[in-house]
């Protein structure tokens, strides 16, 4: 086999197919690597779809050996960041690779070329275009089943970053709770004297219709809510009308609650998902012909959860409005036969968050971290 290895751009139909398609071969009947959607992935790299490319650049890289693809990599530059955050960084994602660590240094070439090109100062990765991609290399928990909103990869990822001079930027938790372990006296109680204090009162859903008049005031609270974290990036009303469309199919109607005040200002969300992990690994990475029926029955029968957001009002950070959270929730939950509670990634730094849990018997199944590495260095 010719070790050569070539790097190109993936612009045509194509070659973005087969960027997308590389992990499929790479991780191919791995028992714990979900595949995303195909159609999905190709819309997130396509500038006329993906509201992300009004604030951002990215470039698309394929590796090859001969004829045969090795690995791949995104490079992107978020300008909004680098404006209102004074964030000098170039990011990389969407990084899959053989264990060739050659082959992991000439993709990340490509991503130094574009950071050095706009004088920016240092790399960080793997990470999307904004909070609501997938962030982080896995760092621990490789014999836990991946998720829709995460990536997965192999433990040498971590050593090819490392290797080349990589270090710890960010460090995220998953982490898991059995709803068996829960104990509704802990937060029913409070949840109605917190209610009764601040008149406050909870919209419940049982159709997604009824959901979609309250998205934009949901997602202007998660940048209220979020706004005080070091990385965080606002949604725009483009991204709002996109992640909309993206995400609202896929959630139960009963899985979204939000908390308004007496003047029916919103102050709380909460959002989860049906694990589709199953699923998705079933429909590997086409909806058709049975791809769909699969997440459907997902959907509607799935025994596992994945609390994807949670938003607070900084006003009422701090004063118990979880509980109330939770006492829906848990209803639901019982009502559904829910056994397993899973979180999506959580900084490390991010105490609020933590906090949250503290009464849920809950264990860190997961670890991931984003890599940092100054250009002045490469």
């Amino acid at each position: 086999m010719d070790n050569t290895i070539n790097v190109i751009e993936a612009k045509t139909k194509k070659q973005l197919l087969d960027y997308v398609k590389f992990p499929f071969s790479l991780y191919k009947n791995h028992p714990f690597w979900v595949p995303p959607l195909i159609n999905d992935e190709l819309a997130t790299f396509d500038r006329t779809k993906n509201p992300a490319f009004e604030q951002a650049e990215a470039y698309f890289y394929l590796a090859y050996k001969g004829n045969k693809i090795v690995g791949r990599i995104a490079a992107i530059v978020n300008w909004q960041e680098i404006k209102e955050q004074q964030k000098p960084k170039v990011r990389f994602g969407w990084w899959d690779v053989i264990d060739d660590i050659n082959v992991s240094k000439a993709l990340l070439e490509k991503v130094y070329e574009l950071g050095k090109k706009h004088h920016l100062s240092y790399v960080e990765g793997p990470m999307g275009f904004s909070n609501l991609d997938k962030v982080g290399v896995l760092i621990e928990g490789f014999d836990r089943m991946g998720s829709m909103i995460t990536w997965y990869n192999y433990p040498y990822y971590k050593d090819h970053l490392e290797q080349l001079g990589f270090v710890k930027e960010k460090e995220y938790f998953e982490s898991v709770f059995s709803f068996e372990d829960v104990h509704p006296e802990s937060f029913t109680k409070i949840s109605h004297l917190i209610e009764q204090r601040y008149g406050l009162k909870v919209v419940t859903f049982k159709k997604t219709k009824d959901i979609v008049p309250y998205v934009d005031e949901m997602f202007d609270l998660f940048n209220t809510s979020y706004e005080k974290l070091a990385s965080f990036i606002a949604v725009s009303e483009r991204q709002k009308e996109y992640f909309k469309k993206k995400y609202i199919p896929f959630v139960n109607p009963e899985y979204i609650l939000f908390i308004l005040d007496k003047n029916n200002r919103m102050i709380a969300f909460s959002i989860v998902m049906p694990s589709f992990s199953e699923a998705l690994k079933k429909a590997n990475g086409r909806l058709f012909p049975f791809g769909f029926y699969h997440l459907l029955q997902a959907k509607k029968h799935s025994t596992e959860v994945l609390f994807y957001l949670i938003g607070i009002d900084p006003e009422y950070q701090n004063k118990g409005v979880t509980a109330i959270i939770f006492r829906e929730y848990y209803h639901v939950f019982k009502q559904k036969g829910i056994q397993k509670c899973n979180r999506t990634p959580e900084l490390e730094e991010n105490h609020a968050i933590h906090n949250l849990w503290k009464n849920f018997n809950s264990t860190v199944d997961r670890k991931r971290r984003t890599y940092r590495i100054e250009l002045e260095n490469v």
